[in-house]
This record gives structure tokens, sequence and C-alpha cells, in this order.
């Protein structure tokens, strides 16, 4: 049973990731959404790649935002980089295979694609070679004030 400390730093934990991380919440709420929906076939344009564009575009977002929303903080005060190495590229990258498992598993007219997943890699990828090259902009910029 959770004692009542327990519960009370848990919500503390929530609260500051959402005060520090809006906009990337609900980019996440978002690419959960999108993920999910109900899309019949005859809705989707039969563009060929179309649909890796899309996720790599989505993750690239994703993963952008958070990138964005680190570097906002790490401007105010010290954040160790591994952070955004964790927060901004390894977690979206395990939220995107969790979220291809899931329309395997939990949607009718989808399913799990490895393609898709490396998708989501590339744009995760792509997103964290941008951010990281804000960092150290931002990082010499900082140093030299």
């Amino acid at each position: 049973m959770l004692r009542r400390n327990e519960v009370k730093r848990f919500f503390e934990i929530v609260k500051y990731f959402v005060k520090t991380y809006p906009l990337s919440l609900i980019v996440v709420a978002l690419v959960v959404y999108a993920s999910l929906l109900r899309i019949p076939q005859d809705a989707v344009p039969k563009v060929p790649g179309l649909d890796k564009v899309v996720h790599v575009g989505m993750y690239l977002v994703l993963s952008g935002m958070l990138w964005a929303e680190f570097l906002r903080v790490f401007y105010k005060k010290k954040t160790p980089l591994w952070h955004a190495w964790v927060g901004a590229c390894l977690c979206p990258v395990l939220f995107g295979g969790f979220m291809e498992l899931m329309q395997g598993w939990c949607t009718e007219l989808r399913n799990a694609s490895w393609l898709d997943f490396a998708a989501n890699v590339l744009g995760v990828v792509l997103a964290s070679l941008a951010g990281f090259g804000a960092y150290r902009y931002l990082s010499r910029k900082k140093r030299n004030s």
C-alpha cells in the first residue's frame, strides 16, 4: 500500500513535468490519438511512402518539442545534457515502439510494422541532431555571456 508521502511525491513529480514540458505532453497526447485513430483504408490517399513520411514527421515534432523544452529549461538553469538524451531521444524511441505494438494489439484496421518503427526512429534522430546542435550553440552563447 502506498504511503501518504509516496503519493505526495508522485503528484509533485507530475506537477513538475506538467509545468516544465506542457507542449510536449500535448504532442504526446496527439501522437497517441493519431496512432490509435480508426482510419478507413479508402480515406487514406494512395501515395507511396506517405505513411512513413507521416511517422517521421510525428516523431520529429515529438522529439523536437522535447528538445526545445529541455533547451528552455537548460538556458534558465544548468540541466545535465543526459536529461535531454534520455527524455528527448531514448523515451520517444521506446514510445514509438510501444505505440507500434498498441496499433497491432488495440486496433482492427491498423497493424504494427517494423518500417513504421524505423520511420519513428528516423524522426527522433533528425530532431536529436538539430536539438544537439542547438544545445551546442546555446552552451557557447551562455558561456560567452
